[in-house]
């Protein structure tokens, strides 16, 4: 099901609770965005590369196939659509196994519909423009980061990330050297206070870590948080 309403654009909310996915249409529509519904994961993944959407809303407990298996299949099909998982439980393990397989965002059931808007809002923030601090193109030791163009290689080969990881990577690197705590970066980057458990920044600086390998420059100071150094 589909609802019109495409200022904002497209965003594919995959939820099998019927009361759960119209609370979220609604909200959706409201903001001005258009919606499409669908309510099994089989369907959802086909909708996702049908219509190509600006994000995606994935519930992780989905008949058919789960949310997490949607967002894996559509990040090695090479589609980097920001995806916001639903999961209904406050388990540590569930939200890090998620933002590992590429999601850039989560929310706990029962949440709040404008927080959920919020988060999708946030996400297309970072993803529509430069991050703030970072103009031209960055250059630390082996990884230059173009936020014009949103990429980023390492000796000059390029390095797939989700919209959050780059900005994360762009946030330190915009200013090399200084040291963010974790509750910054939550602010800076994700745009929300550190209730969400500052434990989502350290699995998405593990994962850029992971992709720009030993040309990395994320350095760690322990008890404080993290910096770009070259």
């Amino acid at each position: 099901m589909t609802v019109d309403n495409p200022r904002r654009g497209l965003v594919l909310v995959v939820e099998d609770e019927p009361s759960i996915a119209d609370l979220v249409r609604l909200y959706l529509s409201r903001d001005g965005f258009g919606v499409h519904v669908e309510r099994d994961g089989v369907a959802g993944l086909a909708a996702a590369r049908r219509l190509r959407p600006v994000a995606c809303v994935l519930d992780i407990a989905l008949p058919g196939l789960a949310g997490t298996e949607i967002c894996r299949r559509l990040r090695e099909a090479g589609d980097w659509t920001p995806v916001i998982f639903l999961t209904a439980r406050d388990d540590e393990v569930d939200r890090i196994v998620g933002l590992e397989l590429g999601a850039d965002d989560y929310v706990t059931k029962p949440f709040s519909p404008r927080e959920l808007v919020a988060r999708v809002r946030a996400v297309l923030r970072r993803t529509g423009g430069p991050p703030d601090g970072v103009g031209q193109p960055v250059a630390l030791g082996r990884v230059t980061l173009d936020p014009g163009r949103r990429a980023v290689t390492v000796d000059g080969v390029p390095v797939q990330l989700t919209s959050t990881e780059f900005d994360l990577l762009a946030h330190l690197m915009g200013r090399p050297g200084r040291v963010f705590t974790r509750e910054e970066l939550l602010a800076g980057v994700w745009g929300y206070a550190a209730h969400a458990g500052t434990r989502t920044v350290d699995v998405h600086v593990a994962q850029v870590r992971a992709k720009l390998g030993e040309a990395s420059v994320i350095r760690t100071h322990r008890g404080v948080g993290y910096a770009a150094d070259g």
